[in-house]
């Protein structure tokens, strides 16, 4: 992950202080699964952004020679 996540204060400030771990102990899946969603849904919105792909350089052309096929 290149960027700070939003939740990463709050789950530091949760863990910090004493109510604040009871209550992470108590509900860790929940915030397990709570972040996880959180991480779908920010790579799905990131993914639904059109994508911008360069175009590949055009390959060069087989030059005429002036001379006709037979």
């Amino acid at each position: 992950m290149s960027r700070l996540h939003k939740l990463v204060p709050m789950l530091g400030g949760l863990l910090l202080s004493k109510g604040g771990r009871r209550v992470a102990g108590r509900h860790a899946g929940k915030l397990a699964l709570a972040t996880l969603a959180y991480e779908v849904w920010r790579n799905r919105r990131e993914g639904a952004k059109p994508q911008v792909t360069p175009k590949p350089a055009p390959e060069p052309r087989a030059r005429w020679s002036g001379r006709r096929p037979r």
